[in-house]
């Protein structure tokens, strides 16, 4: 009996790569995977170990292992045309928080706070003392990700005229 190995997988769904954490400087998410050779010399030289691959073996920025100092050496070590200049704004990402911060269930937590460097993130004054993120002061560096013990912050873009 002769198969068709075309039809094998026709009820299987198909992998949707995410493109939600894609380093620094990316041009476009199409862009990215159309190009990028997933040779790993992002992963190699990144300082602060937190690009991974991720889906399709695709490089991805881990904010669980820490935080991206915005370095540019991932851009400046690719062959590839995927990034622009490392003088240009590296995203239009964000640090937000979720409902899970223990701050909503009347929790002391602070270390978000105290791992951002930028001081974007302030209190209000109250019994719960919920934290504030100053878009204008985050960097979208992710060094308050990893320290949050609920995983309630994540990076991701912000709606800006271009995206809207």
């Amino acid at each position: 009996m002769d198969f068709d190995a075309n039809k094998r997988s026709l009820f299987r769904p198909k992998k949707v790569i995410t493109t939600d954490n894609l380093l620094p400087w990316v041009i476009s998410p199409k862009q990215f995977l159309d190009n990028c050779t997933q040779c790993g010399d992002c992963l190699a030289v990144c300082p602060e170990e937190i690009i991974v691959k991720g889906d399709g073996g695709f490089p991805n920025v881990d904010f669980d292992l820490g935080e991206c100092d915005f370095c540019g050496k991932c851009a400046e070590i690719c062959k590839e045309p995927i990034f622009t200049a490392i003088t240009e704004s590296p995203w239009h990402k964000k640090a937000s928080i979720n409902n899970t911060c223990l701050a909503n269930q009347n929790i002391y937590c602070r270390s978000c706070a105290e791992s951002c460097e930028a001081q974007a993130l302030t209190f209000q004054i109250g019994i719960s003392a919920v934290p504030q993120i100053d878009n204008d002061l985050c960097t979208g560096c992710g060094a308050c990700v990893a320290p949050c013990p609920t995983k309630a912050i994540e990076v991701k873009p912000i709606e800006t005229k271009e995206n809207k």
